[in-house]
């Protein structure tokens, strides 16, 4: 199969807020990522948000998106920040360490 050369990777950076610490919303996150093929990583911030970096094409990253304003079944999301990101490279999608 020929490689689609017009699909353009986009990062988008997501500050998730609400009670999203605490109730698996990384490991959760993490699969979903990874399921939907994107790169990139999330990480607990100290303020109790939790934040991402989603790389991959816009309709994997809207899935993300649609997913994250509910996250796993604990969670509780109040509201989600989308800025428009640089892309890192990274291998797969990651948990990273509390910043």
């Amino acid at each position: 199969m020929p490689e689609d050369k017009d699909v353009e990777i986009v990062a988008r950076r997501l500050s998730i807020h609400g009670r999203v610490q605490g109730v698996w919303y990384r490991a959760s996150a993490q699969t979903e990522a990874s399921r939907l093929g994107l790169r990139g990583w999330v990480r607990n911030r100290h303020d109790g948000s939790v934040e991402a970096l989603v790389i991959g094409i816009q309709a994997a990253i809207d899935d993300f998106i649609d997913w994250a304003q509910v996250g796993p079944p604990k969670a509780q999301v109040l509201r989600i920040e989308i800025s428009v990101a640089d892309e890192e490279p990274t291998d797969g999608f990651e948990q990273r360490p509390s910043a």
